[in-house]
């Protein structure tokens, strides 16, 4: 069995494991709205009687939302520019990896290691679109 993955295949699934990351934040946000009681007439209200990692969950789960359309663009970008490559790949891998820590380092309050992180994910963007210019 081969589980070798092509960069195409690396770029599609990545818009696929980005876009699951996005909900990765709001678990933390519902076990923060199940230990208050959740009131379902008012369920935005719920936002200032948060704990504050709930709060800080919340701003990482709309965060992902934003970074996603770009990167998403760009893997697409790289992908339909025929610019797939293993640098597209470290590209797509390390955005996921500074994503996944973008949102661990919010939840836990680490904005000292969190804001590299987002820095990171915006050069991956970068590199993607770049990548796919230079191809054409």
């Amino acid at each position: 069995m081969n589980l070798t993955l092509t960069p195409s295949q690396i770029l599609l699934y990545g818009i696929a494991i980005a876009g699951g990351l996005i909900y990765l934040p709001y678990i933390v946000v519902a076990y923060g709205r199940v230990s208050l009681g959740i009131d379902m007439n008012a369920p935005r209200a719920m936002f200032d009687r948060l704990p504050d990692y709930a709060k800080r969950a919340t701003w990482a789960h709309q965060n992902s939302f934003e970074t996603f359309g770009l990167f998403a663009a760009a893997a697409l970008t790289a992908y339909v520019s025929n610019a797939a490559s293993d640098q597209t790949s470290l590209y797509v891998l390390v955005f996921l990896a500074a994503r996944f820590l973008f949102t661990l380092f919010y939840v836990l309050n680490l904005p000292w290691l969190r804001s590299p992180m987002w820095a990171i994910s915006m050069v991956c963007i970068g590199g993607l679109f770049s990548v796919s210019l230079l191809s054409s």
